[in-house]
């Protein structure tokens, strides 16, 4: 008997527990998005209003990453309601292009990764979600033709061409240190977006248009006063031709001065002194004077960095931004362990920076981690404040609530033509709601329970052919493959607690 059969006999098209990750569940981004959700997941998202910070633990299978993707989907549905009023999202969830690039910068290809990720700070962090959300604006802003998805994200045309110069100011300057990209070279997108936003910098090239109308004068002269053979023979038409090119050079070794101290400070991407010299060039001199930039080990200068980003998000429209941090246990340098999640994430709780005005942090972390939580002492927790911070400690799911994620899958996956089929109706009657909610109140989370169900269809079907099929789980069935997942579960958590 095959499992499609026997779905396709109570009106299911698909089955709805054949995938146990969230990022590549057609089911659930399909049509689970805006289904189930987890019952505190009114204090994790907040209101769209007032973003907010709010932390979560939970083990693996809980569904973190499904709350990342259902956060992104409300905070997509809002923008689409309240266009004035939109949220500005970014996914901090990669962090193995910051880590890689921090760490050879520090210890060169030998990384010495214990040591590299402890060495990691806050303004590293603040670094690397500017440069997520500095890029994420520039690619909408220079598309020519937006795409339907981003529709809720995108800026508009009109609210570009009001931004004042000293707006455009700080988004190019933004843009010239934390826009990177793959997809166009940094010196050519960079102009492109000066263009799209109009900025002109004819001015900021007054000294290059002295020395360059001085190097043309002098053999002028010289030549209308015939005496252009003794060029070479006198010091003072190269003294004078010194003296024009004076202030460009002295401009650019100050230039090149600040992008140094850029490049060598701002550790989670790379970034090339020549290249940041020539676009600091685009500015005239009294817009770089006092400016912030992050050419020291602190981060006064990238909370000053981070409001410029939060003023010209407001300017186009966005009142809030939520920053998503999820999947810290996968970078290959962090490979898991707890304590070096720890050191990666430990910066990023600063009370200072989780309740920025405007910013909502949604972090999604493993339990693992909140076990170091109880090592710390009380300077940590006062420089926290985490019992501000809407945190979570454990993402449970008791056996009702997984009744229902069950129930709106199999609802999800209904054939069509009328089709209204009911997760309750796949069991025999001699299994009561009770032992049904009770035993998935004993797998905990979502992607236990998904395994679990799988291995039921599949062991079930087996027992029967098609000739002679069998539309009902029995009791027996259930019990004893509810008896050999609870054992694969068992030696998961002695696997964990070994690790």
């Amino acid at each position: 008997m095959q499992v499609q059969q026997f779905l396709a006999h109570h009106g299911i098209g698909e089955n709805p527990f054949g995938q146990e990750d969230a990022q590549c569940d057609p089911v659930f981004k399909r049509r689970c998005l805006d289904g189930t959700c987890h019952p505190a997941w009114d204090k994790i998202f907040g209101s769209p209003a007032d973003a907010a910070t709010a932390i979560v633990f939970g083990e693996k299978g809980s569904g973190k990453t499904a709350l990342r993707l259902q956060i992104v989907e409300h905070a997509t549905r809002h923008n689409l309601a309240h266009p004035d009023q939109r949220l500005f999202v970014i996914e901090y969830d990669d962090f193995n292009p910051f880590l890689d690039s921090f760490c050879e910068r520090l210890w060169g290809r030998n990384r010495a990764t214990d040591r590299a990720i402890t060495s990691w700070r806050l303004w590293d962090h603040i670094d690397a979600i500017l440069t997520l959300g500095v890029t994420q604006l520039a690619d909408r802003l220079l598309q020519t033709e937006p795409h339907a998805a981003d529709q809720s994200f995108g800026v508009d045309p009109d609210r570009i061409s009001r931004l004042s110069r000293l707006k455009r100011r700080d988004l190019l300057l933004l843009a010239a240190i934390y826009d990177h990209t793959l997809a166009a070279p940094r010196q050519d997108r960079w102009r492109a977006l000066r263009r799209k936003l109009r900025f002109s910098t004819w001015r900021a090239q007054w000294d290059f248009a002295l020395g360059a109308a001085v190097s043309l004068a002098v053999p002028a002269i010289m030549a209308y006063t015939g005496r252009l053979a003794e060029l070479t023979d006198h010091w003072i038409p190269w003294l004078i031709l010194l003296a024009g090119w004076l202030p460009w050079l002295w401009r650019q070794a100050g230039l090149l001065w600040k992008a140094s101290g850029v490049a060598r400070q701002v550790r989670v991407v790379d970034l090339r002194w020549g290249l940041l010299r020539t676009l600091l060039s685009g500015f005239e001199r009294k817009e770089l004077a006092d400016q912030p930039l992050p050419c020291r080990q602190r981060s006064d200068d990238r909370y000053e960095l981070l409001n410029k980003f939060l003023g010209v998000l407001r300017d186009l429209g966005f009142q809030g931004v939520f920053v998503i941090v999820d999947r810290v246990d996968e970078p290959h340098l962090v490979n898991g362990s707890p304590a070096r999640m720890r050191d990666l994430l430990w910066p990023l709780l600063d009370n200072k920076l989780l309740k920025h005005p405007g910013v909502g942090f949604k972090l999604l972390l493993p339990i693992e981690v909140s076990y170091h939580l109880v090592k710390e002492d009380q300077e940590f927790f006062e420089h926290s404040r985490l019992d501000k911070q809407n945190m979570i400690r454990s993402l449970q799911w008791t056996g009702e609530s997984l009744f229902d994620v069950a129930s709106d899958r199999v609802r999800a996956c209904a054939a069509g033509n009328g089709a209204a089929p009911k997760f309750r109706d796949l069991f025999d009657a001699s299994i009561s709601d009770v032992e049904l909610i009770a035993s998935l109140d004993r797998l905990r989370v979502p992607r236990h329970m998904f395994k679990f169900l799988y291995r039921l269809l599949v062991d079930h079907c087996n027992r029967f052919t098609e000739a002679q099929p069998s539309w009902k789980i029995s009791r027996e069935t259930w019990q004893t493959t509810l008896a050999l997942s609870l054992r694969d579960l068992q030696e998961f958590d002695r696997g964990l607690s070994a690790g």
